[in-house]
């Protein structure tokens, strides 16, 4: 790996590779120097150490998913009472029932502050507006919204720009073993909650779901962090989470809490993470999410009912987001099959599109949010003038249509919703497309879901209201906001869905509401490439069963018809934002290589008895976070591998000064004065650097025996291992570092490590342009 960016605390353990290693000792001028491998690979990997995270450029690390076996870990399993096992047991499901409660909660008030003050808002412009104060009702809203979109911009590119977007790629990366800074923090929390209030109730075409989905991995992530001194928060039982394993399992059902909190969809709360979200999945877990989602739905339910007696303000009775189409009998014949491929040919091409586009935006902007976070504001301030623009100067062109027969007290709608709006029209008449425009996103998605007259919306509103609700939430999504695609496309999708089924309509025997439906899932599956989560998630939000087989049809049709463009949003946005994710295969062009063709050099390591100088020069000189320990004579016969040491034990390790003044193994010493809990990792982030270290001449000339900390069992591959088989076996197991062992005897006892950026296709196909399949 590259180590020309020693400046950040990165993930270059990439780097540590090739087949000789040894250090030399002291110089003649006292400092510490590396001899040069016998067999030195100059080969390094250069694939990006940083990503883009929110809408800020930061490093990356790697996550030690592993369960990380050194003596230390063995003598306090070995010392653990079934008492304190019994704790670690109850400790997970209560953490995972706090998750639930407190997503939920944050959930609920969510779309209370959302439905309130956007009602301010559109009650505001709704009375200006009868009163044919048309300039003023224009400058109230696009001010309202400037206002919150300032907020919002405000608190993503001061406080916490990982809060930017969706989140849900930052997490699906997190759960795959990627680390980066503040991404789960509590600051991004905070954003992430008022910047979506914010940002939705300011009329963007963006969605609170996304969000919904990184608010509940940051609530998990507070909860599993194993205490801290700094809150005085170290109750004894916290520390049995001090470790990516445990926080990887919560963080999972945080994601699961999200999207239950958002949809009111517990099951398919548990299938997104299944699906979309997790890298790694077993029954426990599968139990544990479940169990946290149930607990969203029961929080919901209950907080839901305490609206019902009108004491939530404008919030209503408490609908949050649950779309009731029409629920009498579902008959559909061969023309309407031919109809539903219609939709899921035409969702998988629009979606592909959409998510071309969203990616071309994504890079021009991230152009301009690099320059400073004044751009990003007043790239923020500039949408969301073309945004209320757009929203308040379409009505103007479209017709205005008569009440329907038996509408009376109805309509014109009256208060901040409703799907018959006056608008500018006469008495008895409304504006359909100011219905769908000046109103929540939430509101216009039960409007185009609704079944009572066909012909509540014209054709033209639908086109209209399609094109602007395509374009604009592509150019919304990348800004600097907390902002969801779910809801966006979920809009995008209805509308056309409804267009097309009143231009069917006089022989289909499917109502315009169930074409919605339809149209919707068919757009969900062409950009998100969801099948099983999302036929739950739409199935639970409409309460409609009978749909199942049609809506099964048309994702299976848009995902096929997508993927032979592009790949799903959420994958494409990984990938562009440089984030180094591990996929659950293998690319064809590895099975060509072996394991020995892509490590990199020169390799570092130690001995088991190592001088502190030595170690703290190469702490100090790479940002390597692993390094092999060899054991060799006179400890043993012949050298050979002991183990991996992680960089974070070893500052552990020399600031506690447990070091000898003779070559000697004295391990035994080690593990009575030192307890597993003394190496757990820091959270967030806050684990000790280099630069932390005090440490005298004298005390550099002293041993340190690397025994206790190295990891005595490490997975290892031969170096003839087909690389493909090696990415799948790195994958599955949820490594960070995969040793490379020679298979002849008579030489060095590793060859090299693998880790995730050595299976990136940018590095493989750096050193062999010859295998890409694109030339």
């Amino acid at each position: 790996m590259d180590d020309r960016s020693d400046d950040h605390d990165i993930e270059v353990e990439g780097g540590i590779h090739a087949y000789e290693r040894k250090i030399s000792g002291i110089l003649d001028d006292g400092s510490v120097g590396f001899q040069q491998p016998l067999l030195a690979r100059n080969r390094k990997n250069t694939t990006s150490q940083i990503a883009i995270v929110g809408a800020n450029t930061c490093p990356i690390e790697s996550l030690d998913y592993e369960i990380f076996e050194n003596d230390l870990f063995k003598q306090d399993w070995r010392s653990r009472k079934k008492i304190e096992i019994l704790q670690y047991t109850i400790l997970k499901w209560a953490l995972a029932f706090l998750i639930g409660l407190a997503t939920g909660l944050v959930g609920f008030l969510n779309n209370l502050a959302v439905e309130n003050i956007a009602g301010f808002k559109l009650l505001l412009t709704g009375n200006l507006m009868l009163k044919e104060k048309y300039f003023q009702a224009f400058f109230a809203f696009a001010g309202c919204n400037l206002i919150l979109a300032t907020a919002a911009a405000s608190l993503c590119a001061f406080i916490a720009p990982a809060a930017a977007g969706s989140g849900i790629p930052e997490v699906k990366a997190y759960l795959n073993g990627i680390d980066a800074y503040s991404i789960l923090a509590p600051s991004t929390l905070f954003v992430k909650i008022f910047g979506s209030i914010f940002g939705v109730a300011a009329g963007f075409v963006v969605g609170k779901e996304g969000p919904m989905v990184h608010t509940g991995a940051c609530i998990a992530n507070l909860l599993g962090q194993g205490g801290s001194r700094k809150y005085k928060l170290t109750w004894k039982w916290l520390r049995f989470f001090k470790n990516d394993r445990d926080r990887r399992d919560l963080i999972t059902c945080g994601a699961a809490a999200g999207v239950a909190a958002a949809f009111r969809a517990p099951v398919g709360g548990v299938l997104f993470a299944l699906e979309e979200a997790a890298s790694w999945w077993r029954s426990a877990l599968l139990w544990r999410t479940f169990f946290t989602t149930a607990v969203v739905a029961v929080v919901l339910r209950t907080l839901i009912e305490l609206c019902r007696s009108g004491k939530c303000g404008l919030f209503g009775k408490g609908g949050l987001i649950m779309f009731d189409v029409n629920s009498g009998p579902v008959l559909y014949s061969t023309p309407d099959l031919l109809a539903v491929v219609f939709l899921g040919v035409v969702g998988g091409v629009l979606g592909s599109l959409y998510n071309y586009l969203v990616d071309i935006v994504l890079r021009t902007y991230a152009l301009i949010n690099e320059r400073g976070p004044g751009f990003k504001v007043m790239l923020v301030m500039a949408v969301s003038i073309l945004s209320s623009c757009c929203a308040f100067g379409l009505p103007w062109i479209s017709q205005c249509t008569p009440c329907p027969i038996g509408s009376e007290g109805k309509c014109p709608s009256v208060g901040r919703s409703g799907i018959y709006k006056s608008f500018q029209c006469p008495p008895n008449h409304y504006n359909d497309l100011s219905s769908l425009l000046l109103n929540t996103n939430d509101d216009a998605i039960r409007s185009l879901f609704t079944s009572r007259s066909e012909n509540e919306f014209q054709i033209s509103t639908l086109a209209m209201f399609f094109v602007f609700v395509y374009c604009l939430g592509i150019i919304t999504y990348g800004i600097a906001i907390p902002s969801g695609l779910f809801i966006p496309v979920i809009l995008a999708g209805a509308s056309y869905g409804r267009l097309v089924g009143r231009l069917l309509g006089p022989v289909s025997q499917l109502d315009v509401g169930l074409f919605s439906l339809l149209g919707a899932a068919s757009f969900l599956g062409g950009t998100m490439r969801m099948t099983v989560s999302l036929c739950v998630i739409l199935l639970e939000l409409t309460n409609n069963l009978l749909m199942l087989p049609l809506v099964m049809l048309v994702l299976l049709i848009s995902k096929t018809v997508a993927d032979c463009f592009n790949k799903g949003v959420y994958d494409q946005i990984v990938t562009m934002k440089g984030l180094p994710y591990m996929e659950d295969h293998a690319e064809p062009y590895m099975r060509n290589l072996m394991a020995k063709d892509v490590v990199a050099g020169p390799l570092l390591s130690f001995s088991r008895v190592e001088k502190v100088g030595v170690i703290w020069q190469a702490l100090k000189m790479t940002s390597h976070n692993g390094f092999p320990v060899i054991d060799e004579p006179p400890f043993t016969e012949a050298s050979e591998l002991c183990g991996i040491a992680l960089r974070s034990h070893l500052l552990v390790l020399l600031q506690g000064k447990r070091f000898s003044k003779q070559k000697t193994t004295f391990g035994s010493q080690i593990l009575r004065s030192c307890k597993a809990r003394d190496f757990a990792k820091a959270g967030l982030g806050k684990g000790l650097k280099i630069d932390d270290l005090v440490i005298s001449d004298e005390e550099m000339e002293m041993y340190v025996d690397l025994h206790p900390i190295t990891n005595t069992s490490p997975y290892t591959v031969l170096e003839t291992l087909s690389l493909a088989k090696a990415a799948i076996l790195f994958r599955q197991l949820g490594l960070r570092h995969l040793c490379v062992v020679p298979k002849t005897p008579g030489r060095p006892p590793i060859v090299g490590i693998l880790t995730r950026h050595d299976f990136m296709p940018e590095h493989v196909l750096g050193l062999y342009p010859h295998i890409d399949p694109l030339k």
